[in-house]
């Protein structure tokens, strides 16, 4: 309290005299202009309450919603991973473009998205009658799930897959969609993954920043980035397994845009997907990996990317050229059921 007090007769102008009017005797003082001591001696003013610590008080109230505020921020940015985690399911968790993997402060820092995302990236390699087959594919389960593209494992009499710590396992095919140019795949005895944070791409828009994150040519846990280029490209890619990766002539999967052929002859059977076309760099081996946004979500699978290799005179000029595709992680989700079922077609 910052008020002072004063009992009744200890004012300087308050009467000396009773109520009564009265005059109390006493002595005349020695300086007449001294006030008169009182008749009686003062009762003694009681201690005034020790005021409480309100500012410590109030330190701590301001604290505890700071705390409050981080520990909130800190749980919405991390619900769909602390669920998994707490329960124990290892199903894929569909987070929606709300949902930070990387901090707020890192959105869009593709070092940061590299760090979070890189470890839910594999490279998938998969042996074929006639030759080898090298990809990518995005883990989206503890338990070993992963989502790639059907042209990677098309045909294969195994498949091998490395993580991005190193540790190689034997995989087996769940089930195939060809004509979604998708595949999942389970790797034997694997546990504690690190699952992707699958996106909405209803919401991606055409200037978005992107990162792609796979294993072009067996280096695996290669990054790029870019923007997303355009949406709801028509692309084309064969179903027939005879086509597996590598018929391009320089590694990479033959599809069709607009009525031209690239990379190669799609052949007699093919199918047509809604794709996302970004100018990220894919190269041979890109096929099946993650296409992620600026929060850190997988937005896309890639799955074909032109060369200009066909067109040129020398090998040396084969390559990205800032024309890749990727398959909408919307499509992905829907295709989960069927592709868990042990669908084959």
């Amino acid at each position: 309290m910052t008020e002072s007090f004063r009992r009744s007769g200890e004012y300087e102008d308050e009467d000396p005299r009773g109520p009564s009017g009265q005059q109390y005797g006493y002595s005349a003082p020695v300086h007449p202009e001294w006030p008169p001591p009182p008749p009686y001696e003062p009762a003694a003013a009681a201690p005034l309450p020790e005021p409480e610590p309100q500012r410590r008080r109030t330190r701590g109230s301001v604290a505890l919603l700071a705390a409050v505020a981080i520990v909130a921020a800190a749980v919405g940015g991390a619900t769909a991973y602390g669920f998994q985690e707490l329960t124990g399911k290892s199903d894929v968790t569909a987070t929606g473009t709300g949902t930070a993997v990387v901090p707020a402060g890192k959105k869009g820092d593709v070092a940061a998205i590299a760090a979070a995302v890189s470890p839910s990236v594999v490279e998938v390699n998969a042996t074929l009658a006639g030759g080898s087959s090298t990809g990518s594919g995005v883990v989206i389960a503890s338990d070993g799930e992963v989502v790639t593209n059907n042209h990677v494992i098309a045909g294969a009499q195994s498949v091998k897959v490395r993580t991005s710590d190193g540790h190689s396992y034997t995989a087996d095919v769940v089930g195939t969609d060809s004509s979604k140019d998708l595949a999942l795949i389970r790797l034997e005895g694997a546990s504690g993954l690190k699952a992707a944070s699958l996106g909405d791409s209803r919401g991606v828009q055409v200037g978005d920043s992107v990162v792609a994150i796979g294993s072009p040519e067996g280096l695996t846990g290669t990054v790029t980035s870019g923007i997303v280029s355009a949406l709801d490209r028509d692309v084309t890619v064969p179903t027939d397994e005879g086509q597996a990766q590598g018929q391009g002539g320089d590694g990479t999967w033959p599809f069709q845009f607009g009525g031209r052929q690239f990379n190669g002859d799609t052949g007699s059977s093919t199918t047509t997907y809604k794709a996302i076309q970004t100018d990220a760099s894919l190269n041979p081996g890109n096929s099946g990996g993650a296409l992620i946004d600026a929060a850190g979500n997988v937005i896309g699978i890639n799955s074909a990317m032109y060369s200009s290799s066909q067109q040129a005179s020398s090998s040396s000029d084969a390559g990205s050229i800032g024309l890749g595709f990727a398959i909408p992680v919307d499509t992905v989700r829907s295709d989960l059921a069927k592709l868990r079922s042990g669908g084959r077609n």
